[in-house]
């Protein structure tokens, strides 16, 4: 039977570190990563969260086309675990197309956004079909003041109808404030 756990907060907040922390004596892993190391601002972040992560867990990098990919992984794996959604919908903007964010038509943006709502329900149809358990991170975007640009409104907003869908379906929800974890459902 599956098990979903969404765990939500702010940048910093310890959410990774809550997330990891239920799997601490868990061997029997899959890690998806979804960051990309294009910067070594980036590369600094992942080698951290790298240090962090027992040993004998399996990396898988990926920010889409969960459920081809996930096929064939998941079947002796008793834990999964997806670390972050807001970065795998930047990937998704910002990645797959040269687009002028600033000049962007809505209906162009109802499309992106249709695109990664596609992607994040693969992933949950993956999750809802895996035996063991999930745990899916994200940041908490829309609680500070409003993006003064054009793509930074798209993405809050993008990434906050994502993190519904994600804790409509989710088992447990957690919100992280502070290194504090505070459970909002289940």
């Amino acid at each position: 039977m599956s098990m979903i756990r969404f765990i939500t907060g702010g940048a910093r907040s310890g959410k990774s570190r809550f997330a990891e922390d239920f799997l601490k004596n868990e061997d029997n892993v899959i890690y998806i990563a979804t960051g990309i190391a294009f910067d070594d601002e980036m590369k600094d972040r992942i080698a951290k969260h790298q240090e962090s992560r027992n040993s004998k867990w399996i990396t898988l990098e990926a920010y889409k086309g969960f459920k081809e990919i996930l096929k064939d992984k998941l079947a002796d794996r008793e834990f999964m675990l997806l670390d972050c959604v807001t970065i795998m919908v930047t990937n998704l903007m910002i990645l797959e197309k040269n687009i002028d964010w600033d000049k962007i038509d809505p209906d162009e943006v109802n499309k992106i956004e249709k695109t990664i709502q596609d992607e994040v329900l693969g992933f949950m149809d993956a999750a809802k079909n895996f035996s063991g358990q999930t745990i899916i991170v994200s940041n908490e975007l829309g609680m500070g003041i409003v993006p003064p640009t054009p793509v930074g409104r798209h993405y809050r907003d993008i990434a906050g109808r994502m993190n519904q869908i994600i804790a409509g379906i989710a088992d447990e929800v957690y919100f992280v404030v502070s290194g504090i974890p505070v459970k909002i459902k289940g």
